[in-house]
């Protein structure tokens, strides 16, 4: 079920919203357009949401669709 958001502060942008509501990185991008395409008029209001402005945020996808790195470490002493 969608969750409704309403801008309490400076410089929030949907970006930052929809990373506070999950907190998962790379989680974002798709989430993006899903809510746009809920929110009607939303991108209208400029990068910086003005306060006030509610905002209908997409459910998070399920635990196995997150991104996840996959990339190996590295470390400044290996050979």
């Amino acid at each position: 079920m969608p969750t409704k958001r309403t801008v309490g502060g400076v410089g929030i942008t949907v970006e930052l919203l929809l990373w506070k509501h999950g907190k998962v990185r790379g989680a974002t991008s798709e989430r993006l357009t899903q809510t746009l395409e809920m929110n009607p008029g939303l991108a209208a209001l400029g990068a910086e949401l003005p306060l006030g402005t509610v905002v209908m945020i997409p459910d998070l996808p399920p635990v196995t669709e997150r991104a996840t790195t996959t990339a190996p470490a590295v470390s400044l002493f290996d050979d």
